[in-house]
């Protein structure tokens, strides 16, 4: 086995202790889960819809060259400078330069995975650039030097209680007060005095529109209208299968985006941004950091297709009953666990195996990702490319020895009811038996389903 430690499971098994907490962000991912059906149900069309916006991520990523390039060429006639970095490093590099270039020494940031991805924050700030994330989930974790925990929904494990103690450390709020409105406009004053001040914001890029060479922001909290407002700088950091072709297909991402993410029919802000006001200046950096690689992967392709709405998450058994935090790369859930691997196996080869294959996540992705087949395909690779635990491999190999014979898998059926029945003590030995942590033991069946069925099949 390459690597021993399968940090997902002891960070899961950390965040479980806390059963409260845990019990809670589970009700909580499962309510939105359940607004995101309603508001489904609400569009007669909403299949066509999916299946419309996934045959155009087909298209686009078919021929993204094209699209690329073609969005470059309208961006730069509108003035805009477009930027390509070939992985993280060289995407926080060009981004330092040009504030370096410009003499400022702050930014303002509104929210953006793709710079999480890349750590660009802690590349910043040991360059004494000082980094202020302004939506408002994001702002509370980076004042607990927190990563977010959910793509959509930051702050997701915290409570009122928590950001309460957070703004009473850094913002001199009231101890102890509770109160939501109260906490917000604590944290809209102090964010005011912050885009006031910045000369220049960073963005991501939900869609980038090959048709004008625009980009298109989508937030809740107009904190990035804010920001770029305000500032002579525009930075957009955009990953290179953000593309879309025309403006028209914009209409069939933004109907499933919000809809998928928050059961919201649209989001509050959709905001457009071609060109630079006078006198300032506007950047995109396009990113590729692993995404060239999982395009050439049949297998994982389709993965590119993700607008990063958070459905998988919220609908996933494992996430929301482990934590975000426990994932340990960017983005977590089921669409992280497929990406992460293409990053970096070592490090991220438990993340596949952080799944019960249920398939809830497919069924909810609005541009029908296969995300349950791909993170079984990437167990067959992981395993077979020597990642997996050595214990795993050997069981496996010893299921398919009692699989191939059916008397052997007969005797194995007779003797595991028989243990269940008068020795389940020997089954409930947490050391040799993880399964049972958190699970109940089920009752065992009287008879096979072998003698049950050649009993009742007339």
């Amino acid at each position: 086995m390459k690597n021993k430690t399968i940090e997902h499971a002891i960070e899961a098994k950390a965040f479980g202790l806390q059963e409260s907490r845990v019990d809670w962000h589970d009700e909580t991912l499962w309510f939105i889960r359940n607004k995101r059906d309603k508001a489904a149900l609400s569009v007669p069309e909403w299949e066509l819809l999916r299946t419309y916006a996934s045959a155009i991520k087909d298209h686009t990523l078919s021929n993204l060259n094209e699209y690329l390039m073609n969005f470059e060429r309208q961006a730069q006639k509108n003035n805009v400078q477009v930027h390509w970095a070939y992985d993280a490093e060289e995407h926080n590099e060009i981004v330092f330069n040009i504030l370096r270039k410009e003499n400022i020494t702050g930014i303002v940031k509104s929210k953006s995975m793709l710079t999480e991805e890349c750590h660009l924050n802690q590349f910043l700030e040991q360059k004494g650039i000082q980094v202020t994330d302004t939506d408002l989930g994001e702002r509370i974790v980076q004042l607990r030097k927190e990563a977010p925990s959910h793509i959509v929904l930051p702050a997701i494990h915290l409570k009122k209680s928590d950001v309460s103690h957070t703004f009473h450390e850094f913002l001199g709020t009231e101890k102890d007060n509770n109160d939501p409105q109260y906490l917000t406009s604590a944290a809209r004053s102090h964010l005011r005095q912050m885009f006031l001040a910045s000369e220049a914001a960073l963005t991501g890029v939900n869609f980038a529109i090959a048709e004008t060479g625009a980009i298109v922001v989508c937030t809740n909290e107009g904190n990035a209208d804010m920001g770029v407002h305000a500032a002579r700088v525009h930075i957009a950091s955009m990953g290179l299968e953000k593309i879309i072709p025309t403006t028209a297909d914009l209409g069939v991402f933004l109907r499933l985006l919000t809809r998928s993410a928050t059961g919201q029919p649209i989001t509050t802000y959709s905001s457009h941004y071609y060109k630079a006001r006078p006198g300032a200046t506007m950047h995109i950096v396009i990113v590729d950091n692993g995404r060239s690689r999982q395009l050439g992967n049949e297998s994982f392709r389709n993965s590119l297709k993700c607008i990063r709405c958070g459905a998988c998450l919220n609908t996933c058994p494992v996430f929301r009953r482990s934590g975000g935090h426990s994932y340990h790369y960017a983005i977590g859930g089921p669409i992280g666990s497929i990406l992460a691997p293409n990053n970096d196996k070592s490090k991220n080869y438990d993340l596949p195996f952080a799944s019960t294959l249920c398939g809830s996540c497919t069924n909810v992705c609005p541009v029908k990702i296969d995300l349950h087949d791909q993170l079984w395909k990437w167990r067959q690779v992981l395993m077979k490319e020597g990642y997996g635990p050595d214990s795993k491999r050997i069981m496996m190999k010893i299921m398919a020895f009692i699989l191939a014979k059916p008397s052997l898998y007969k005797v194995a059926g007779s003797t595991a009811r028989f243990v269940l029945q008068y020795f389940p003590f020997l089954v409930r030995i947490k050391a040799f038996n993880p399964w049972i942590i958190n699970r109940e033991l089920p009752a065992a069946p009287s008879i096979s389903f072998t003698t049950w069925y050649k009993k009742n099949r007339k």
